[in-house]
């Protein structure tokens, strides 16, 4: 079931740049009850992408897996995401 939960970002240690192993995912800006609406992105064949809401900018790791974040803190927990 995991595999079909998609992967939540999020930048509570403000950090300019959030290289994630996904290429689609949901940004809620920050961890509950400080969050923005949860935006779904996919980057498409593009490498990088921008938050319309917190203006983070995602980069896709290939070296990452899906869940993971670098750093590792902006990778919201699966059981908090579902």
């Amino acid at each position: 079931m995991a595999d079909k939960i998609v992967p939540h970002f999020h930048n509570d240690p403000g950090v300019p740049v959030i290289a994630i192993g996904a290429k689609k995912f949901m940004c809620i800006g920050a961890t509950p009850p400080f969050d923005h609406p949860h935006v779904f992105l996919d980057m498409g064949d593009e490498i990088e992408i921008v938050c319309p809401y917190c203006s983070t900018l995602y980069k896709h790791d290939s070296a990452l897996h899906g869940f993971e974040a670098r750093p590792p803190e902006c990778a919201l927990e699966e059981t908090q995401a579902a």
